[in-house]
């Protein structure tokens, strides 16, 4: 029998950036009663409280739910209020050293955008985030601009000989996410084997970015049972076998 079942959040429970809808919130209320939770996500912690918290259920369902934001490079648990655990953030020449290789390599693919909406590099602390139409970008832009991952694939290969020492993963519609080596979706869902004492094996990942090169793809290393989705109707579809399988 699985204890825990972990989730992305971007393009996973919700569209990109935006806020969970009404059944996928109930659907995780419901969730939540019967069976542990946990979010691993690229974004930052207060994009888990506009796109998530504010939608879910504020009782003692909360103390079920595991957060991990900026790619399980940062751990909260409620227990009245969020208490964050742990983050691995980056020191100021790390930072510089990584937006520089993000500025170039952007430059270098001949992608960067004449218009965007928003920062196009994001500081979150313990991850750097290339949003290539920018963090407010319109989601009817954002899925059309690279779809097949092709361009962030390129963009990704000519920035990891830049930063060897640290790990390139893409995300969500139009995202490139960079974190400490071995600091990603795998290093999340163990982390979540500590904290909880809840074997990797006993976990289920679900997540739309499990292909390679995809920031969910390092969850496949561990033991977890990954479930690949496309959208947010996919992963209702999985909620609702997996509260049917354990719901008494």
């Amino acid at each position: 029998m699985k204890k825990l079942v972990v989730f992305d959040l971007d393009g996973t429970l919700a569209k990109s950036k935006s806020s969970l809808d009404h059944e996928m919130a109930g659907l995780l209320g419901r969730l939540m009663s019967v069976i542990k939770v946990a979010i691993i996500s690229g974004g930052a912690w207060p994009q888990f409280e506009t796109q998530l918290l504010t939608h879910l259920p504020h009782d003692e369902r909360l103390k079920s739910l595991s957060l991990l934001p900026t790619s399980g490079t940062k751990y909260l648990q409620y227990d009245g209020t969020w208490r964050q655990l742990y983050s691995e953030d980056f020191s100021a020449e790390e930072k510089a050293k990584i937006t520089g290789a993000l500025d170039k390599a952007f430059d270098q693919s001949g992608f960067r955008p004449h218009k965007y909406w928003g920062e196009l590099i994001e500081d979150r602390g313990s991850q750097i985030t290339l949003s290539a139409l920018g963090q407010d970008a319109p989601l009817d832009e954002k899925k059309t601009w690279d779809p097949d991952f092709a361009k962030r694939q390129k963009i990704k290969a000519l920035l990891e000989p830049s930063i060897p020492e640290f790990s390139v993963g893409l995300g969500g519609t139009t995202s490139i996410d960079v974190t400490r080596r071995g600091v990603d979706k795998a290093y999340g869902l163990r982390k979540l084997e500590q904290v909880l004492g809840v074997p990797t094996k006993e976990m289920i990942f679900v997540g739309d970015a499990l292909f390679p090169g995809g920031n969910d793809y390092p969850a496949r290393s561990t033991d977890a049972v990954c479930i690949a989705v496309r959208d947010p109707e996919d992963t209702k579809k999985v909620v609702e076998v997996v509260i049917a399988c354990v719901e008494p």
